[in-house]
């Protein structure tokens, strides 16, 4: 899915959770004068778990340190609900801690919260399409930082067994953030089957996007941190 793909589907409906209100109406006032509709606001885990019930909004933007209930524990309950909702976590740090354990149970990427009206609008529309927001250098060393510490690893369920060896290619290339473009030209295949292999994986390994897989091949040890 490219940008324009993105800026060319139907608005997604989106809920914005944030304990600071001020960081509610900005997002909302941004949101709203590009054309996407905000269905609603929460202040902390508890509401928005129950708006996006209510709601049932395309994409959630989740901030991650909140009173009453945080964002991690909001994000897993609203998945486990509606695993089709689309969660993007809001944080202060590029590398926290929190946001792998967010990216692991199934959040589809992350803002930092100074993001740029015009970042904020594109990430909304190319999650809601059902890809996967990463900043492959941020995103990478996130998941070197934090995925050896993992208690309980999410990837352990994973049985790579599965897969071809070709899909394993492509899973490990996955992990060093390359883009369907970037697997293409590495692999010489077109985008058309590099798009059916990583649908497959994610089927295979019963993955919801790009960002579960790149904390899978890292937790399997496809990728190593600081190396390829």
């Amino acid at each position: 899915m490219t940008a324009a793909d993105a800026v060319s589907a139907p608005a997604p409906r989106v809920l914005v959770v944030d304990d600071q209100t001020l960081i509610r109406t900005g997002f909302r006032l941004i949101l709203t004068a590009r054309g996407i509709d905000v269905a609603g606001e929460a202040a902390d885990g508890v509401e928005a778990v129950a708006m996006a019930r209510e709601l049932e909004p395309d994409v959630v933007l989740m901030d991650i340190r909140m009173p009453n209930m945080d964002g991690l524990e909001a994000t897993r309950r609203i998945l486990d609900r509606a695993p089709a909702c689309r969660v993007l976590m809001l944080t202060t740090f590029d590398l926290d801690r929190y946001v792998y354990a967010a990216l692991s149970i199934g959040a589809s990427g992350f803002l930092l919260k100074d993001v740029t009206p015009r970042h904020l609008a594109a990430a909304v529309r190319l999650v809601d399409t059902g890809d996967a927001l990463l900043a492959p250098t941020i995103t990478r060393r996130l998941v070197e930082r934090f995925a050896t510490e993992a208690a309980h690893p999410p990837a352990a369920h994973a049985d790579l067994r599965s897969l071809t060896p070709r899909e394993l290619e492509v899973l490990t290339l996955l992990g060093r953030g390359l883009s369907n473009a970037e697997l293409a030209a590495e692999l010489t295949l077109s985008e058309a089957t590099v798009k059916s292999h990583v649908a497959r994986i994610f089927a295979k390994l019963d993955l919801r996007d790009r960002a579960q897989a790149v904390v899978v091949a890292y937790e399997k040890g496809l990728v190593r941190a600081g190396g390829t």
